[in-house]
């Protein structure tokens, strides 16, 4: 019988891969960015609404006139999210360097300096070349705990299991990030108001992917006797927003070879869900 085993930690002193894989929301989860969403009040004046507002609030937005920080709320205004598409993509990037941290941060940390494959599953619409290239300035900035020598001490750790070439750090870097993933659910056709139907089509992809690529790892790993056992992937997924991570936890705790476990951040608290 095959001894099959989930592993939690990180890649050890001797190289061993561990199989574990991170999937984080942005807004609220990962940082507090200052984006707002903008809104329209009663005397037709645009009114910004935080991210981790919004997400208590986007159901009500439209339906019927609500109190918010003393306006009385009618609707959207024309424009209610215009900062956080591709019209927003410069704006983001400097502000991704600006903003708190938020309760997921410290797995993000994690993720990086461990070199864990990683996706971002983000409501917004802005080009995913820019979200990662946010990511890298944080990376290559060693913001508030990112560590890019442990990164890329970690990641030449499976170039070795790999059999790949040398590359200088930011090439490592670079390379890495491009074995992540990154899911603005609402860029081109997406919604978001409603972004929990885009948020689960990208776990899907992201999913299958990292089937394909721990299983890839594995069998190098195992040709150079650095695993003996057949390790199965896991993904931990977290969001600010209960509605998304109820969808995601209904939708995947079902399916056969589950590998997702879903978090909630929501009152920037973290909590298995």
């Amino acid at each position: 019988m095959i001894n099959r085993k989930r592993i939690v930690e990180g890649i050890d002193e001797e190289g061993t891969p561990d199989m574990k894989y991170y999937s984080f929301d942005w807004d609220d989860n990962i940082l507090i960015m200052p984006t707002k969403i903008i809104l329209k009040d009663e005397d037709g004046n645009n009114f910004g609404m935080s991210t981790e507002d919004f997400a208590e609030y986007r159901t009500d937005i439209g339906e019927e006139p609500f109190e918010y920080e003393g306006h009385t709320i009618v609707g959207f205004s024309d424009e209610p999210f215009k900062y956080f598409g591709v019209d927003g993509d410069k704006q983001f990037i400097v502000d991704s360097m600006l903003a708190k941290q938020g309760p997921a941060w410290p797995d993000f940390v994690e993720a990086l300096n461990n070199g864990s494959i990683f996706s971002i599953v983000t409501a917004r619409g802005h080009t995913p070349s820019v979200i990662k290239e946010a990511v890298y300035n944080l990376i290559v900035s060693n913001k508030n705990g990112i560590n890019s020598d442990e990164l890329v001490k970690n990641l030449e750790k499976f170039r070795h299991i790999a059999d790949e070439g040398d590359l200088n750090k930011r090439e490592i870097i670079r390379e890495y990030l491009d074995l992540c993933r990154f899911y603005p659910v609402s860029y081109g056709e997406g919604s978001a108001t409603n972004p929990e139907e885009g948020k689960i089509k990208a776990l899907k992809e992201f999913v299958q992917y990292i089937k394909e690529v721990s299983e890839q790892i594995k069998k190098k790993a195992y040709l150079k006797n650095k695993i003996t056992n057949n390790f199965l992937p896991i993904i931990g997924f977290s969001d600010d927003d209960l509605r998304n991570v109820e969808k995601v936890k209904s939708h995947f705790e079902n399916e056969p070879d589950n590998i997702i476990k879903t978090y909630s951040t929501a009152g920037g608290i973290k909590k298995e869900y």
